[in-house]
């Protein structure tokens, strides 16, 4: 019988050397689908198997408007990340990107012309 995520703890990131505070993460890629509340209801079965009480569930799609407020009910702080926001996180941290074209923006030097 294969494994689901309410069979097993997600996995998880400590947040202390001495794993007394773990932020379990869950990350779907989906391209062709939305994330619902059945998923995150099972992301939020899962964290409280493993007496969980922060989670991380990241999707390169988008959350239904049901599964936002479903995470905003829940009583673990979960926090829901889209494609969109997961893309301006890649950027504003510059994981995963590659930097194409760079400018220098330039301003006039006010005081060149003086005689001093």
């Amino acid at each position: 019988m294969a494994e689901t995520c309410c069979e097993r703890p997600p996995p998880g990131v400590w947040l202390d050397p001495l794993g007394l505070d773990v932020v379990y993460v869950q990350a779907k890629r989906y391209t062709d689908r939305v994330v619902g509340r059945p998923d995150v209801q099972g992301f939020v079965g899962a964290l409280q198997g493993a007496q969980a009480s922060r989670g991380i569930f990241i999707t390169t799609s988008r959350f239904t408007p049901d599964a936002t407020q479903f995470a905003d009910r829940v009583n673990v702080q979960l926090v829901l990340i889209d494609g969109p926001e997961l893309a301006s996180l890649m950027i504003e941290h510059n994981c995963g990107v590659i930097a194409e074209h760079t400018f220098t923006l330039k301003h006039l030097d006010e005081n060149f012309f003086d005689d001093e």
